[in-house]
């Protein structure tokens, strides 16, 4: 593929992204039609993962995530839970259900399923069959598998989507928080994802 073409498909061809070595991520270029990632980074922020009440009755170490609050809850006990932000899946895209996670990775490889390639294709996108783990991967830092599904919780290059429904139907966290929340969550854990 020729430098122009990788430039016009949406951002999604590894070899016309940027490696921001200050922040450790992979920058993808912007669509024409889009504000530029510096754009979209000047008004974006963190949102602090803090302790809160949890009066639903869960078994310690469980995740509890609400697509439409875009928070994900990892179960402390005694009434507490650790509240993180989320990115959710997109509009036609959300999904919920109750599974266990089965596996844990650290620097996951991306394979988009064959239906993202072909979804993001006919909207003039091409992605890639595989990106190796590390920071040029749109899986971020730290994955954990969910069921025999192809859905993870994972982490992003790009943090300023968390907070949005932008993902094929992933749950989406800031490296540093999918990290903290790797640490915590014990294979077999049971997770929950509802709208």
């Amino acid at each position: 593929m020729a430098p122009a073409q990788a430039q016009s498909n949406g951002g999604y061809d590894p070899r016309s992204w940027t490696y921001d070595p200050a922040r450790n991520v992979l920058v993808s270029p912007s669509a024409p039609d889009q504000p530029s990632d510096a754009e979209t980074r000047r008004e974006w922020s963190t949102i602090p993962r803090e302790i809160v009440h949890f009066s639903e009755a869960q078994p310690k170490g469980s995740i509890v995530i609400d697509t439409t609050q875009r928070r994900l809850y990892y179960i402390l006990g005694n009434g507490r839970a650790l509240r993180y932000a989320v990115g959710v899946g997109k509009e036609g895209l959300e999904w919920s259900g109750r599974d266990t996670i089965p596996a844990k990775k650290t620097w996951p490889d991306w394979r988009p399923p064959a239906e993202m390639r072909s979804r993001e294709a006919s909207n003039g996108r091409f992605l890639p069959v595989h990106v190796e783990g590390g920071p040029n991967n749109p899986l971020g830092a730290r994955a954990l598998y969910i069921g025999n599904t192809l859905y993870r919780v994972h982490g992003t290059n790009q943090p300023w989507t968390v907070g949005q429904a932008n993902s094929s139907g992933c749950i989406r966290m800031t490296n540093d928080d999918v990290i903290d929340l790797h640490d915590r969550v014990k294979i077999g854990s049971q997770i929950i994802v509802r709208h």
